[in-house]
This record gives C-alpha cells, sequence and structure tokens, in this order.
C-alpha cells in the first residue's frame, strides 16, 4: 500500500508538469489491481482464477465521466450530461413516457401474477415496479454497453468518487465469484450498474431475488427476477404500504415555493389548509389527509408542483433525481389508471450550463443559505435558497435558477 501511495505520488509529480502520459496512468492501473484490489477481493472468497478472468484485455476507458486522472483536479463540469439537469421537462420526453407506458401495460398483463404476489409480499404496487424497469433497461430492451470490470475498475481508480466505485467493484468480483454471472459476460452502464433493474453490485447482493421460483436470482434474463427484485429493493428501503407516491398539486402565490423540501413536512390536511389544492381538482383521498406530506417544485414555479408522501423520498433511494422518482410515479399511474399529462406544462428553462449553477451557489453559501453543496445540480436545497433569496431582496420567488439570476447574484 505504502509503495503504491508512493507511485502514485511520483507519477503525479511527473505527469503534472507535462502532457498526461496515458501508457504511464495504464502502468499504475494494472499495479493497484494487482496490489490493492486483488488482496481485497481475495480475503472476500474471490478466487484467482476469476479475478484474472475479469481483467483479462481491461484497461481504462478514457471515455467516462468524472475522471480525474493524476495531475488534473476535480471540478463542476461545464457541461451537464444528464438531462434532469438541464430543462425539467427534457426528463418527460413524450416518446420516453409514452413507450414505458404502452410496454407497461402490456407487461403489467404479461406478469399480472408475479406482480400480485410480489405487492402482496412488499407493499409495493405493481404499476411503480414496472416503471422503474421501463426507466432503467425499456423492460429489457435496451443494451447494456460496458464491460462491467472495465467501468468499475476505471472509476474505483481515477474518478471522482473512487472509494464508492471500488467497493462496488469488489461486490462485482463477489456476483462473479457466486456464480450469478460470467466475469466476461458482466455488462453495466457507464456507472457500472447491471442488468434490467440496473442495480449497483452491492445493491444485486443485498436485494436482488428469485421470483421465477428457480432458486437463483437473475437480474440479466428473468422478469420474474427482474421484478421481485425491484419490490424487494423498495420494500427494503422503507417503502409504506397503502400510501401513494404523491399527487400534482396547484400552489397558489400565497404560499412560498421555499416551503419545499423532505425536511418541511407536515400533513396533509394542512396543506390543503394553506390553499394547496389537487390540479386534478378531486380531493386528497380520505386515507392520506393526515399523513405527512412534502412541497415538490422540481422546476420551481416554472413547471408542475406536487404534495409528495415518504414513498417518492422511498424511490428516491433507487435514483436520487427528484425528476426519476416523479417520472416512475407518473408512468406507474398512467400505466394503472390512465392518467393523461401533468396539468401544469414545463416551461423553458435550464438554459445555464452546470458550471454557471455552481457559481450561483457560490454566492448563495456566502450569504449563509445552504444549497446542499456546491455542484453545480439544482436540488430542492439550490431551489428553495434561491427562493430565500428573491424573497429577501423583494423579488418575486421563482425557485430556480436561470440567466436572470446571475447577474442579480453578482450585484450582491
Amino acid at each position: 500500500m505504502r509503495f503504491l501511495v508512493l507511485s502514485l505520488f511520483l507519477l503525479i509529480g511527473t505527469l503534472a508538469a507535462s502532457a498526461l502520459d496515458r501508457a504511464a496512468v495504464e502502468t499504475e492501473y494494472q499495479k493497484w489491481l494487482e496490489q490493492e484490489i486483488w488482496p481485497r477481493a481475495k480475503s472476500e472468497g474471490v478466487s484467482r482464477q476469476i479475478f484474472d478472468q475479469a481483467f483479462e484485455g481491461v484497461r481504462l476507458n478514457w471515455e467516462l465521466p468524472d475522471l480525474v486522472p493524476p495531475g488534473t483536479e476535480a471540478g463542476t463540469p461545464k457541461i451537464q450530461r444528464q438531462a434532469e439537469f438541464g430543462s425539467p421537462g427534457k426528463y418527460f420526453a413524450r416518446n420516453t413516457v409514452d413507450g414505458a407506458t404502452s410496454v407497461g401495460r402490456a407487461m403489467a398483463k404479461r406478469h399480472a401474477v408475479t406482480l400480485a404476489e410480489v405487492e402482496r409480499r412488499t407493499g409495493v404496487p405493481g404499476r411503480i415496479i414496472l416503471a422503474i424497469w421501463g426507466r432503467e433497461s425499456a423492460y429489457g430492451r435496451v443494451k447494456i454497453p460496458h464491460d462491467a470490470f472495465e467501468v468499475l475498475g476505471t472509476k474505483g481508480f481515477i474518478s471522482t468518487r473512487a472509494e464508492y466505485f471500488s467497493e462496488e467493484l469488489i461486490a462485482a468480483l463477489r456476483i462473479a465469484q457466486a456464480g450469478h454471472v460470467s466475469p466476461g459476460s458482466m455488462r453495466s452502464s457507464w456507472a457500472g450498474a447491471l442488468g434490467q433493474p440496473q442495480f449497483m453490485p452491492s445493491n444485486f447482493l443485498a436485494h436482488a431475488a428469485d421470483g421465477d421460483g428457480d432458486g437463483r436470482a437473475d437480474i440479466w434474463n428473468s422478469e420474474a427476477d427482474t421484478i421481485a427484485s425491484i419490490g424487494n429493493f423498495l420494500d427494503q428501503h422503507g417503502w409504506v404500504a397503502g400510501r401513494d407516491w404523491g399527487f400534482e398539486v396547484t400552489v397558489p402565490v400565497t404560499v412560498s415555493c421555499s416551503l419545499e423540501g423532505p425536511d418541511q413536512g407536515q400533513t396533509i390536511h394542512k396543506w390543503e389548509a394553506l390553499g394547496i389544492k389537487r390540479a386534478s381538482g378531486r380531493p386528497f383521498p380520505e386515507g392520506e389527509q393526515d399523513g405527512e406530506g412534502f412541497l415538490l417544485m422540481p422546476a420551481g414555479r416554472y413547471g408542475p408542483a406536487f404534495i409528495v408522501t415518504p414513498n417518492f423520498y422511498v424511490l428516491k433511494n433507487y435514483n436520487m433525481s427528484d425528476l426519476y422518482a416523479l417520472f416512475v410515479g407518473h408512468v406507474g399511474d398512467r400505466i394503472q389508471f390512465g392518467v393523461g399529462d401533468f396539468q401544469a406544462n414545463w416551461e423553458k428553462i435550464g438554459g445555464l450550463f452546470r458550471s454557471d449553477v455552481a457559481t450561483i451557489q457560490k454566492a448563495l453559501v456566502a450569504q449563509g443559505h445552504d444549497v446542499g453543496g456546491v455542484d453545480g445540480l439544482p436540488g430542492y436545497k439550490t431551489r428553495r435558497s434561491i427562493g430565500l433569496w428573491q424573497e429577501s431582496n423583494n423579488i418575486t420567488p421563482t425557485c430556480f435558477p436561470n440567466d436572470a439570476l446571475r447577474p442579480l447574484l453578482a450585484e450582491k
């Protein structure tokens, strides 16, 4: 370990003064695999044969995002790769929503027995499981492009979250050792997620379930196992049986958008007393009235608003994006209940670069606001901090970063 740290230190010093020598980094990568990863894998019961098969011909993948090669520094990317951090409305593209819905309805019929059994056991509605499956892999129809060990090895060695991905790399080796899938055929997303439910390796080890009764959990080839595994994941993360995920609402101007967030919950009937109503015009279900609800405004005043339940935040354990959880809930409702589009429109916003949003966050932090981290991602803490700043400066609060906000912050 000490030798490897010294080697990397010397390499970084050399490369910092010259152009990045990828061949030299590759050499250090192979040393890291042998001196760091192999001993850890061996201690977890991984054989040398499985280890060698996993890394046969594997090299660093320099095309992956969020890499920090030796001699460079991590920074906020200027361009955001993921749709949920641009204009929120793009996440709900017509073809994506319609495709997940139509195929989801067919899958609901095909797997009615399995879905009913999983719902009985976990309390998780089948429509929610289907919507996740559709979002993650288009119900198993999307080709998984990458070698999992190439991705996890690269990210474990030179990414912004190296420790996390190193742990996932060990988990992937354990999966191969257990015989769930051969090392050479373990494919993943660019982030290392596996199979039809796109589980990270550690999630597979913790939550994969047998849905077809053959005694094994196969998230690559078995649709029943995929359904059972997703339901098991949500159940073990605290899904509350009998509660919905949330409701689209109208928020009057008398209710501040800065009240958003999972740390500002109150009973739904109290939100209703403030003037918040369901966008559909129907009353909130009687069984939800005394349950806790949370204001969600993913585009601030520029898009639909919601009162969500604790189950919404269970969905976020699957993917930490508000828009991801919202997509799942919405598509699930379309699959089972035939609901239409949201009542409110998504306005055209999100034209700032991620680095621009980070600049706004830094300005807010300097003024004492909690933005949840200067990362260029407009999460709920950033959105409500913008609203609070706007209110304190006698500006109509919108709770979302836009071009008009940057110069205003710079002036203060």
